[in-house]
Parts: C-alpha cells; sequence; structure tokens
C-alpha cells in the first residue's frame, strides 16, 4: 500500500541523464504511524488512519488516541484514507515512509489551496468588465443583473463576488521522479496544490 502523509517544501528542477530538465515539486514525507484500521464489519468502510509530524500541547484525546499505537508519538497531523481493502502488512502501530514508493510510480495528492480572501467576480469568475467609454458611469468590475422579477430570487450558485481559494484540491497522475528514503524526501513530477509547509496526502495508484 502507498499511502503516505507529508509537506510540501517548495519547488526545484532535476536534470536527468538525457540532460532534460524536469520540474518537481519537494515534499517532506513520514515516517507515518498507523493509529487506526477501519473495516466495513465494524465502521461501514475500509480505511487507514496515518499521524505525522511532531505536535505539542495536545489534547488528552488525541494524546489518548496516538498511544493506542503503541508508540509514544504526538502527532501533529492525523488523516485517514479509504482504501478497498487493508493489506496484512499494515497494522496498528506500523511505520510507513517513501520506501514503499519508487521512481516512475503514479500518484494522486490532495491538499489545500492558498487562500486569496474576498474576491470580486473578475478574478473569481473570470468575468468581463463593463465598457468605461461613452458616458458610461460607475463601477466597471461590478457584476450587474443576478436574476429577473421571477421567481423574485437569486438561485444557488450563482457566480457572486466572495470567498478565493483555500480549498481541498486534488492532483491526479502526478509522477514520482525523486526519493530520498535517508531524509524522508520525495519529489513529484508538477505542481502540488497549496503553499510551502501545507500538509498534502499522497496516494499512489495501483
Amino acid at each position: 500500500m502507498k499511502i503516505i502523509l507529508g509537506t510540501k517544501i517548495g519547488m526545484t528542477q532535476i536534470i536527468g541523464d538525457d540532460g532534460i530538465v524536469t520540474p518537481v515539486t519537494i515534499l517532506q514525507a513520514g515516517p507515518c504511524t498507523v493509529t487506526q484500521t477501519k473495516s466495513v464489519e465494524t465502521d461501514g468502510y475500509s480505511a487507514v488512519q496515518l499521524a505525522f509530524g511532531q505536535g505539542k500541547n495536545l489534547s488528552k484525546a488525541v494524546s489518548g488516541h496516538a498511544k493506542k499505537s503503541g508508540k509514544d508519538i504526538k502527532p501533529k497531523y492525523i488523516r485517514e484514507f479509504r482504501v478497498a481493502e487493508i493489506p496484512a502488512e499494515i497494522s496498528l502501530g506500523s511505520e510507513l515512509t517513501v520506501s514503499a514508493f519508487e521512481l516512475g510510480d503514479k500518484v494522486q495528492v490532495t491538499g489545500t489551496s492558498k487562500g486569496k480572501g474576498f474576491a470580486g467576480t473578475v478574478k473569481r469568475h473570470n468575468f468581463q468588465e463593463s465598457r468605461n467609454t461613452h458616458g458610461f458611469k460607475g463601477n466597471i468590475r461590478r457584476v450587474g443583473s443576478i436574476g429577473s422579477m421571477y421567481p423574485q430570487k437569486v438561485f444557488k450558485g450563482k457566480k457572486m463576488p466572495g470567498r478565493m481559494g483555500h480549498d481541498r484540491v486534488t492532483v491526479k497522475n502526478l509522477t514520482v521522479a525523486y526519493i530520498d528514503t535517508e531524509h524522508n524526501l520525495i519529489g513529484l513530477k508538477g505542481a502540488v496544490p497549496g503553499p510551502n509547509k501545507g500538509l498534502v496526502m499522497v496516494e499512489g495508484k495501483e
């Protein structure tokens, strides 16, 4: 099973033996400890829960849950991966590292995109600006009409100004281009959602 938690370090380039330059995103991934396994019989679905990072000031609920793994850990992050079936080698207290991945593996990465705050429709939804010539007066970036006389309401999902970014984003079919088992680093070809130091979930596709 190829699953792991990590934090985004940043982007760089790798030059291959053939001279081709590959842009990669470096992640500080693992080691992760299995803190819980869920099955269809007991929980209604199969999943593996991983703990990652070094936290502080943990609540008694979180610290007590982490102690069930049998390891002396204070995790900063605890996340769950849904799986079709839990392999026999995965059990409570198991440790997962980047050594499970191989160069050329296809993975999907889930993270939280950068938050951009409150934004208007021009930036958020690529609306056009209104004309600003021939006597036009007013805000050229305003939305304009948002509905008709009937049914006297604004439909849900109408594109309007609002909070932009800070959404859960999944990028699929990224290729593993670099692995450093000594320093727990993994490099993925292409861009990964979220800011540097942001948490990401990496899941390999069989």
